[in-house]
């Protein structure tokens, strides 16, 4: 089983990189949101400084979002999901590596890419580095808590939209905590461990629930 995981995880990757441009496409697409918007608030550094966190995490979300809705409709139009439910691992577990490669292959590119263009906001050296880790232990929850949208949407075409209708409302929790932990990471009232570690949980949870809550709607389709 673990062998038929790692070779699916494998050709996520290839199909992730194959169609759409993968994490470049993410990866321009964070660059674009965050180059026009010192355009729309002004030079002011210190403001920049001020929301730079919320705006890069903002554009991660937004990135993470690409691609998202071909997570189990690739599979659904081609008859392969009928063979994944026909496997010897629980269709669950099919659905968090699902997650894990989407996550490696548009996620992660954000996280290495955040802290330089963290500097177009005048982000400073510790607040550059919370930012680069509270996306990476919060956004793997944006990929799973997507993926439950992405198996809802799965038979509809053109269902981009209305996976981020229903999806974006519960990413709110894993917004303010990220934005919150990378600001304290600069300072402030707030210890910077506080809001990491209610992200992490966030995180775990979305990890735990969502490959389940996925994987029931699956079924359903099915």
């Amino acid at each position: 089983m673990r062998g038929a995981l790692a070779a699916l995880f494998w050709r996520e990757l290839m199909l992730a990189r194959r169609i759409g441009g993968g994490g470049a496409m993410g990866v321009v697409f964070f660059l674009i949101l965050t180059t026009i918007t010192p355009f729309a608030i002004g030079p002011d550094l210190n403001l920049l400084a001020r929301i730079g966190p919320a705006i890069l995490w903002i554009a991660a979300l937004l990135a993470g979002l690409l691609g998202l809705d071909r997570l189990f409709q690739s599979d659904h139009e081609d008859g392969s999901l009928d063979l994944l439910r026909m496997t010897d691992a629980p269709l669950e577990l099919i659905v968090a590596v699902k997650c894990l490669a989407h996550w490696t292959a548009t996620c992660l590119p954000l996280v290495v890419a955040a802290p330089l263009f963290g500097l177009m906001l005048a982000l400073d050296g510790p607040a550059l580095s919370g930012v680069a880790a509270s996306l990476l232990v919060g956004t793997p929850a944006l990929t799973f808590i997507g993926a439950i949208g992405a198996a809802l949407t799965v038979s509809l075409r053109r269902g981009g939209l209305l996976m981020a209708v229903l999806i974006l409302p519960f990413t709110v929790p894993v917004l303010i905590f990220g934005v919150s932990a990378a600001s304290a990471a600069s300072g402030g009232t707030v210890p910077f461990w506080t809001p990491f570690s209610v992200l992490c949980a966030l995180t775990l949870g979305s990890m735990a629930l969502a490959p389940i809550a996925a994987a029931a709607a699956l079924r359903g389709e099915g």
